[in-house]
């Protein structure tokens, strides 16, 4: 087992635990960005939408994860960043890298908005808000037939950047992984900020981080404009996955396959919003599997897949509320003790301490 001593604050927040995490990370970034040599189209477009998603992902997990606001709408803020890019695309003819920051951008202020209304709220409240916010911004959507195309949708144009066509799976699987790597290199050196471990302190305790001089009003708003950036940049990426955009492709359903995606991957931690990603992208699949050995009649049901959803998100809250990362977590450090394991190692305690909520006035 390898126990590092750290002897210094530079030592604690670098980038990379040791030379061995740098390693193994830099080993998976080589096999990425190889992949297209021996991957054919298929699996190159899955991976992007693994990448895609993983980016919502990394904001939800900034808002949720680290800073305790659960949000039902986060499809809101993608399907806000689909739409800005695409109008400034079709409409506007403005160049493909300054329309996608330009709509990651709209989308955080809309965010910010937001997150200063909903920031007095909590728990259960925040979750009901940010859930009719998701809905009243699809259908905004759907009723703008003159600027969004309503319920009959817009077309998205092909990724031309600077004259050179991204027309091809290994072209926008390698454009997207780039825009993905850059994203969990911002999210990670956030957590070791000031603003990153103000977002925990509150999460964990708001009272105490009000004690310590922490601004909560102001980092509870700036969490929501980080998590809306990321899914605005996300839905723009989306909307070229997908070709063509609709409302309801950024419904109500979108926003618990996020939230779901963070809890199952893991919430708190950014390999958790990567994991989540594999698993949400995975499930239709597994789940097309599991519809052959059923009756028809359960298989053809609408609610099957919003049902499944559901168990998996109720499984996972009460027997592995550490998500996948977490129990891989779990197995290494089997295999790191072994034969010293102590299955007391990870009993379950609270996570965050309970202390009574600031009252605003």
């Amino acid at each position: 087992m390898r126990v590092i001593f750290r002897k210094s604050y530079v030592q604690d927040i670098q980038l990379f635990r040791d030379r061995g995490q740098a390693f193994w990370y830099l080993l998976f970034a080589a096999i990425a960005l190889a992949a297209p040599l021996f991957l054919d189209g298929y699996f190159l477009d899955e991976l992007s939408f693994v990448f895609i998603y993983a980016i919502a992902g990394l904001g939800l997990m900034v808002l949720t994860g680290f800073s305790g606001q659960v949000s039902f709408g986060q499809a809101a803020f993608v399907a806000i960043g689909a739409y800005t890019h695409t109008i400034l695309l079709t409409r506007y003819s403005v160049p493909w890298l300054l329309s996608l920051p330009i709509a990651a951008l709209v989308a955080g202020l809309v965010g910010l908005a937001v997150g200063r209304i909903c920031g007095k709220m909590h728990g259960l409240y925040l979750a009901i808000a940010t859930l009719s916010i998701a809905i009243v911004t699809e259908r905004l959507i759907g009723g703008a037939d003159d600027f969004t195309g309503g319920h009959r949708g817009l077309s998205v144009p092909e990724i031309n950047i600077l004259g050179l066509a991204i027309d091809e799976s290994w072209k926008v699987y390698l454009l997207n992984f780039v825009i993905f790597v850059g994203c969990i290199l911002i999210v990670r050196n956030l957590t070791r900020t000031r603003s990153g471990r103000a977002m925990i302190a509150i999460r964990d305790s708001e009272v105490s981080a009000r004690a310590l001089g922490t601004n909560v009003a102001f980092f509870k708003a700036y969490a929501f404009f980080i998590s809306a950036v990321f899914a605005g940049l996300a839905g723009g990426l989306l909307a070229h996955a997908f070709f063509y955009i609709t409302p309801e492709t950024f419904g109500m359903g979108e926003s618990i396959r996020l939230l779901l995606m963070i809890v199952v991957g893991g919430i708190g931690t950014i390999h958790g919003a990567v994991f989540g990603a594999f698993f949400i992208v995975l499930l239709p699949t597994v789940l097309s599997w599991v519809k052959i050995v059923l009756p028809s009649a359960v298989a053809t049901s609408g609610g099957f897949d919003s049902l499944a959803f559901g168990l998996i998100l109720l499984g996972f809250i009460l027997f592995e509320p550490d998500g996948l990362y977490g129990r891989w977590t779990k197995i290494h450090h089997y295999f790191n003790v072994f034969p010293m394991y102590k299955k007391r190692s990870f009993q379950r305690q609270k996570t965050f301490l309970k202390t009574e909520r600031l009252r605003w006035r």
